[in-house]
């Protein structure tokens, strides 16, 4: 049975159960502050569990792509040197939300195993929970009855609650869960030692494949639990496990699911893989191939690898990879890019997006590839300068500090450094290295560390955003929580009715204020009248974010009575230049489509009331012509004041029909919001103007790469697009005051005239000059047997010095030339060699040995070669190492 087979009996046999079988969502979250990425099958339900949102029906089934690299869940150091580990690996999962519970969800896996998926009942066994009296939980007799229809007494395990009873994190829902583990090991070896003694014991043969959650418990900030209204069964399959189990194989690896990546694998690298546990180059080609899911699925997603958040992560992974195929494959070139392509036949049929987005993600792939190969050579010069340095204090041991800021500052991995400095009889400091780790991950900890209380709900009033409509409304506090960062204490509140568009979409939250209805001085019918500039009872909203369907608002203290009646305002300032820029975006994308073509989509965006930022798909520089028709095209469509056509709540599908643009990685729900000015029509949740002449005018200011295949445009428009051109023309004033004219573009050409008259008199002052240091040049040579040497430090330009070192190669036979010049503050290297010693001496093999001393690199032919640098300190060692080679 294919891979493709299983997970589509899965699928039939749940949708005949009466589930509704449903997309994955990305494998990024850009919804939810509490995560990175889909780490479980259920991160996309949880509001369904939280009880924040209605499922259109309570029985779902799915297949969803998780990621698991940090945090709780982190299996990342695992990947490659096991066999069941993975990144990027895909959950199995039904659902029943308040519907059925532990005895069909029992029923179902039990049924769908040993009858449609015919695992011999004899090789399955199952854990339940079996109580924890520190909590007051009782053991799950009810899962453990339902298990007793089916398999014997003996093969159902009581499990501990690191285990057997999973919760979301910290607080949120929970509860007992029953796991069912397979044996798939040969009779030979059950008969040597039982599989009930290797449940949960990490045995590459005796895995896990199949949880049951039984969410019947809520757990509060303080720690302690509580009944939920309703019970909820979350369950999760492990899709690569089963298909070992399936296919007979003792490893996920020789599952079709990953053969055919490392089938090309082994062509790209000519190394066959043997499966063998420990050996580095099987290891490598495991890593390589689930490395490759992940990061392909990422970007697919709309995550591209970047040096901060989520960006950061999908880069350590590929990283890691390239690291990998590097020491222990042999692979000095890019080459994970040419796997992507066998990753789109694989799963293309059921992740469209990997079809969709093959050539970005491909090139995206292969610029990080090159780029990384780049920094692992220049990290073997810091390496090499970190082990001399080592060697000339008489010690064994590199510095631990010194081989963590090479990994985390410059990206080159420790096993790396390790294995270049055993070669030189050396070691690292591993446990110093894992120190250095755990203080940065402890730095990062603490910058990022925020203590959440459990809210207190003052009033269960429906919870409405009204900020479409209108910028101020009469409200109430419904609930708050006290929170506690780095910067300090604060606290987050929900309105019943709020203006504040939370953050979402690119577009940044709302600020204002709120004022309670018991200010001094303050009228409910005339707002406008009471004195914001002197009175102490306004309570400022810093930021507005959504959590779990819940818009929040942070503000800095609680009002002295957090039930009264308040009046809620947004910065109206900043909000009409927010919209302003956040409806240019859509205007910018159409343009970008019609000048570039429709490959062109959006891949990320920022919308401030500052400036806008646009990055979309297009892979090559846009030159000045395409720039500044997408300009005109913009302001066209500005100047015609296209009145805004909202479509705030209609089915997606007729979004679709209509023409909107739906964005790759972001999770549409069945009825959407669709804006549209004019043929302009995108899916959005953003605030936006009601015609786009009051847009103003749009002022493209930047366009740049931020990764293959991506670029930005920087623009701004409204106010800020006045202030660009007013700032424009005071600094034309000044200029044509200095100047003394009108005609700035004579007088200009006039200045480069007289200034390219003035550098030619300089050149060949500085010719004549170097003339003349040319015969104290020839007289500084110093014989060396039958060979001339010279090694000279001078002040003069690259320039000078490369004309005089041609002709002393042509003047004195038998010659080697290095000069090392300070000019202009930066260390410069000249090499040359007479063409008679050519065969004996490589100028650009000596200039790279001397650059090493000025922290620089450089190169060239046998005759001629030159080097740049940055430390100025290190010219009298270059000297010195010239004379000793």
């Amino acid at each position: 049975m294919t891979s493709q087979e299983i997970r589509q009996q899965f699928l039939d046999f749940f949708k005949s159960k009466g589930h509704l079988i449903v997309p994955s969502a990305p494998i990024v979250l850009k919804d939810d502050p509490t995560l990175m990425f889909s780490n479980s099958g259920m991160t996309q339900f949880k509001d369904y569990f939280l009880g924040y949102k209605e499922p259109k029906t309570p029985r779902i089934a799915d297949t969803q792509k998780c990621l698991r690299v940090s945090g709780k869940h982190n299996d990342l150091d695992d990947v490659g040197r096991d066999t069941y580990h993975h990144t990027m690996f895909e959950m199995l999962g039904n659902w029943s939300f308040g519907d059925y519970f532990k005895k069909e969800a029992i029923d179902f896996a039990w049924e769908l195993l040993t009858e449609v998926y015919k695992i011999p009942k004899e090789n399955l066994y199952v854990t339940i929970f079996e109580g924890d009296a520190s909590e007051n939980l009782e053991r799950d007799q009810a899962a453990y009855d339902f298990w007793k229809a089916h398999i014997s007494e003996d093969r159902i395990i009581n499990g501990n609650k690191k285990d057997n009873f999973w919760e979301m994190g910290e607080s949120g829902p929970c509860g007992p869960c029953s796991e069912i583990h397979v044996d798939l090991r040969s009779e030979e070896e059950k008969a040597k030692t039982p599989g009930v003694q290797l449940i949960n014991q990490d045995h590459p043969q005796v895995v896990e494949i199949w949880n049951n959650v039984f969410m019947e418990f809520n757990r509060k900030a303080d720690g302690t639990l509580e009944k939920l209204p309703a019970q909820h069964v979350d369950t999760g399959m492990g899709f690569e496990r089963l298909c070992m189990a399936l296919q007979g194989k003792k490893s996920n690896y020789d599952t079709d699911v990953f053969t055919p990546l490392i089938a090309k694998v082994e062509e790209l690298s000519g190394k066959k893989y043997e499966g063998i546990l420990e050996n580095e180059k099987d290891i490598a080609i495991r890593v390589v191939v689930d490395h490759i899911r992940a990061v392909a699925f990422a970007i697919a997603d709309g995550q591209l690898p970047s040096n901060g958040g989520a960006g950061y992560v999908i880069r350590r992974i590929l990283r890691r990879a390239i690291s990998y195929s590097y020491r222990f494959l042999d692979m000095k070139e890019p080459f994970l890019y040419e796997l992507v392509a066998v990753l789109k036949n694989q799963m293309g049929a059921f992740f469209p997006e990997m079809v969709k987005q093959e050539k970005l993600v491909t090139e995206v792939i292969k610029e990080e590839e090159n780029s990384f190969l780049k920094t692992i050579e220049s990290g073997l010069i810091r390496v090499e300068k970190l082990i001399q340095q080592t060697i000339s204090e008489t010690k064994k041991v590199l510095p631990s500090a010194e081989v963590f800021e090479l990994y985390d500052t410059y990206g080159f991995p420790d096993d790396l450094t390790r294995i270049i400095a055993e070669e030189k009889g050396l070691t690292i400091d591993k446990e110093g290295f894992k120190e250095e780790m755990r203080k940065q991950k402890e730095r990062s900890k603490k910058s990022s560390a925020q203590k959440v209380y459990d809210w207190v709900i003052l009033e269960e009033k429906p919870e409405t955003f009204v900020g479409y409509d209108q910028t101020s409304s009469e409200t109430y506090i419904t609930r708050y929580r006290k929170v506690e960062n780095k910067d300090g204490e604060f606290f987050q509140i929900v309105l019943n009715k709020t203006p504040f568009y939370p953050e979402g979409g690119g577009q940044v939250g709302d600020k204002g204020i709120l004022i309670p209805s018991y200010a001094e001085g303050f009228d409910l019918s005339n707002p406008a009248a009471f004195d914001r500039e002197n009175s102490t009872e306004i309570l400022e909203v810093l930021e507005t974010k959504k959590e779990n369907n819940l818009i929040i608002s942070l503000v800095k203290e609680l009002p002295k009575d957090a039930g009264a009646l308040f009046y809620a305002e947004v910065n109206t300032a900043d909000r009409k230049n927010t919209q302003a820029n956040h409806s240019v975006t859509h205007l910018l994308h159409e343009a970008l489509r019609d000048v570039l073509g429709t490959h062109v989509e959006q891949k990320g965006s920022y919308v401030g009331p500052e400036y806008l930022r646009f990055d979309f798909s297009h892979f090559s520089k846009m030159n000045e012509e395409e720039l500044a028709l997408v300009e005109e095209k913009v302001n066209a469509k500005i100047k015609e004041n296209i009145p805004l056509q909202e479509f705030r709540n209609i089915p997606i599908q007729e979004a679709l029909d209509k023409g909107a643009m739906a964005l790759f990685g972001e999770k549409y729900g069945d009825n959407v919001r669709m804006i549209q000015f004019g043929s302009s029509r995108e899916l959005c949740g953003g605030t936006h103007v009601k015609s786009t002449g009051e847009i103003g005018h749009f002022k493209l200011v930047a366009e740049s790469s931020t990764a293959a295949g991506i670029r930005r445009i920087e623009a701004i428009s409204g106010d800020k697009a006045t202030e660009y051109f007013k700032n424009l023309e005071n600094q034309l004033k000044e200029v044509s005051a200095l100047l003394k004219s009108k005609d700035l573009v004579k007088s200009i050409e006039k200045l480069l005239e007289e200034n390219a008259a003035l550098k030619s008199e300089v050149e060949a002052l500085k010719k004549e000059k170097a003339k003349g240091e040319i015969n104290d040049w020839k007289n500084a040579f110093v014989q060396k047997g039958d060979k001339q040497l010279l090694v000279k430090r001078t002040s003069l330009d690259a320039g000078s010095v490369k004309d005089i070192v041609f002709q002393l190669k042509k003047e004195i036979p038998n010659s080697v030339t290095i000069v090392i010049s300070d000019a202009g503050e930066k260390p410069m290297i000249t090499v040359g060699v007479s063409a008679d010693l050519e065969a004996n001496y490589h100028a650009g093999n000596i200039v790279k040995e001397l650059a090493k001393e000025i922290q620089g690199g450089g190169g060239g032919n046998p005759g001629f070669a030159t080097a740049g640098g940055k430390n100025l300190a290190g010219i009298e060692n270059a000297l010195n190492k010239a004379l000793e080679i």
